[in-house]
């Protein structure tokens, strides 16, 4: 689904978006009218969303997981620090690494920037090995695969 929005942000970024705790499917769509709430964030497309079993902590349901392409003004640590707030107010409790969550939104790319700052690496360390990033970034459209081609998507 792509929308088109009149204000024009600097930066592209995709999120890596999943959760395995409740009613996954409907909050993915709820997330997707909650950002447009951010007047430092615009909605533009989102991948197929695909079921995945867990990894690292097995013993919990599959996940959802799809991506978001959003435009923004905000420069990356601003923008871990809404992502942040997204997740609480969905819900999300870091119990343990690789817990079962309701939302866990990760920053995969940020332009074609490469980041590395403590509590942020960009592009995420993890995307290409992960399916449920892969496939869903294979779906969206082209213009967008061009710009990201330096990562192999």
């Amino acid at each position: 689904m792509r929308i088109r929005e009149e204000k024009v942000s600097r930066y592209s970024v995709i999120f890596g978006v999943g959760g395995n705790v409740g009613d996954v499917r409907r909050r993915l769509n709820h997330l997707w009218i909650y950002l447009s709430r951010f007047s430092q964030l615009q909605r533009v497309q989102t991948g197929v969303i695909l079921k995945n079993p867990p990894f690292g902590y097995t013993k919990q349901p599959d996940f959802f997981n799809t991506v978001i392409e959003i435009a923004t003004s905000l420069q990356p640590r601003a923008l871990l620090r809404l992502v942040w707030r997204i997740e609480k107010h969905f819900g999300r409790v870091r119990s343990f690494p690789n817990a079962p969550r309701t939302l866990d939104l990760d920053i995969l790319f940020f332009d074609n920037r490469s980041i590395h700052y403590p509590e942020l690496t960009i592009p995420h360390p993890h995307w290409s090995s992960r399916t449920s990033v892969k496939i869903p970034l294979r779906s969206m459209n082209r213009t967008f695969r061009r710009q990201y081609e330096n990562f192999n998507v």
